[in-house]
């Protein structure tokens, strides 16, 4: 048995049949399986998501992220070369300058000076201004649009911004079966649509708040009748919930810092939960951290507008929230980790080692997974 006071990296790995990394969402947001874990006994139910609500009482309060997904992956053209360049748009610098930072791939053929066109509008040239990172560059983007048509103009070009872990490798037959349980709508149509939550209305996010994505008007309807009363606070996902850990020492990790806004009607409703000894659930480890980053010492929620690197892993106490809804993440992931910090490591993994014993779909597009008292 392992020691949380000395939580290790290998510690979270675990053996992920790689097709159970699910490569496209349910046909239906809600249609996707719950795996129900209640931390104390330990206990583990097999539901599906609609079933949710069964879990939760008349003035129970969930918390949704209501950040929104921008078309941030482009395909360009590297001038006189013509070479294909992924370029991976992470946000605005300059709006009038027209400068955004972004991650380019391979990066070793795109330096300083170098231009890309996009077929899909030759209107719209970006050149390189300067190296951040290995894979780091600031684009100046060269175009007759106005700085109000532009940025619209530009997300034309893009598609969703799907981790890399959804790769699609299928046979024609396989594929066209998926495409028949999206009446044959078109990949891209259906993942600029399945990839974002239906309420979300914050531009600014390149990965989508996954959990809140089996959320349907159906699902949020029947919550409403059953009495769960939810909120919403922004926090702009970033690539950095995708990127590899890298040390084995926990306590040396540092994550990538995200944006968030949590309003003073958030705030009350948490703490009002809170008094009334009510269930307040997070949906997402987004929403998680931005709540734990933002109480207080006396375990009061407060309004905040800014940003936050933090990292949860066991061990850690919680204040805010005493019920998570969450995806089933990927091996070593910042997500499981955090997840484990709430339900309990030996709890955790072992839920995990049943998930995949009974089929379950991880990842952006898989099942998803309530942990209760």
């Amino acid at each position: 048995m392992y020691k949380t006071n000395d939580m290790r990296l290998s510690q979270f790995r675990f053996q992920l049949p790689e097709e159970q990394i699910a490569q496209f969402p349910t046909p239906y947001r809600d249609d996707a399986r719950l795996l129900v874990l209640h931390r104390k006994s330990g206990e583990i139910e097999h539901k599906m998501v609609t079933d949710m609500v069964d879990y939760f009482d008349e003035g129970d309060l969930c918390v949704f992220n209501d950040t929104k997904v921008f078309p941030a992956r482009l395909w360009g053209h590297k001038e006189k070369t013509n070479a294909l360049i992924e370029v991976f748009l992470l946000r605005e610098l300059n709006h009038r300058a027209r400068y955004w930072d972004v991650l380019v791939d391979p990066a070793r053929k795109i330096r300083i000076g170098n231009k890309l066109t996009f077929d899909e509008d030759p209107s719209i040239v970006a050149e390189v201004i300067d190296n951040t990172t290995s894979r780091g560059r600031t684009f100046r983007f060269l175009t007759d649009y106005d700085n109000e048509e532009f940025v619209p103009r530009l997300y034309a070009l893009g598609s969703a911004p799907l981790p890399k872990y959804i790769r699609r490798p299928m046979d024609a037959e396989t594929m066209q079966r998926y495409m028949e349980s999206f009446h044959n709508q078109p990949v891209r149509e259906m993942d600029m649509e399945r990839y974002q939550t239906i309420f979300a209305s914050k531009v600014g996010a390149v990965a989508a708040p996954a959990s809140g994505l089996h959320f349907s008007k159906h699902l949020l309807k029947r919550m409403e009748i059953r009495g769960i009363e939810t909120e919403f606070l922004t926090s702009h996902v970033s690539l950095g919930i995708f990127k590899d850990i890298d040390v084995e020492d926990l306590t040396k990790n540092k994550m990538e810092s995200e944006q968030i806004i949590l309003s003073e009607r958030l705030a009350n409703a948490v703490n009002r939960a809170h008094e009334e000894q009510r269930r307040v659930c997070a949906v997402g480890t987004e929403v998680m951290r931005a709540m734990e980053h933002v109480v207080g010492t006396n375990g009061q929620l407060k309004a905040y507008d800014g940003w936050t690197n933090k990292f949860i892993f066991p061990p850690y106490r919680f204040t805010v929230a005493n019920a998570f809804f969450v995806n089933l993440y990927m091996p070593q992931s910042s997500q499981l980790i955090m997840v484990a910090a709430f339900a309990g490591f030996e709890e955790t993994m072992h839920a995990y080692e049943e998930a995949v014993e009974k089929g379950y779909r991880f990842g952006d597009y898989g099942d998803a997974m309530l942990i209760v008292d």
